[in-house]
């Protein structure tokens, strides 16, 4: 019997004195999202965030601790992914990278429009400080 089961993903809040860090996506689901992607096999999702934030902004992370994990089946258009997203700090202007055009920092009544996934509702409960 074959079981369809969701993708692991990592999503990395990137904190700094200038606001935190949204990439431009360069492929679909278009819009700004936060630094973040799939976790490899055998990689822990500590090590993955680190990969992923690095690859899409060229930032060296400090991971200070895990945020929330958000589940929503309907949060990617293109699978079931669980995402589990983590706050971290950085020193240092973002660049684009891997599969992002754009790497920037903004400030909480400042966000682009589109967010892609359900990353509006993430950012929203961490300014908010939900969790």
């Amino acid at each position: 019997m074959d079981y369809q089961r969701p993708f692991l993903t990592v999503d990395i809040i990137i904190e700094s004195q200038m606001g935190i860090v949204l990439i431009k996506r360069a492929n679909p689901p278009e819009g700004w999202a936060l630094p973040g992607g799939f976790v490899d096999y055998g990689e822990s999702l500590e090590a993955a965030a680190s990969r992923e934030a690095k690859e899409e902004t060229g930032l060296c992370v400090t991971i200070i601790r895990q945020f929330h994990t958000y589940s929503d089946p309907e949060r990617d258009p293109r699978h079931h992914t669980v995402t589990t997203v983590y706050i971290a700090t950085a020193d240092g202007m973002p660049r684009a990278g891997d599969d992002a055009k754009e790497a920037r920092f903004f400030r909480p009544n400042d966000l682009p429009e589109p967010i892609a996934f359900d990353h509006k509702q993430i950012l929203e409960d961490y300014f908010i400080g939900r969790y």
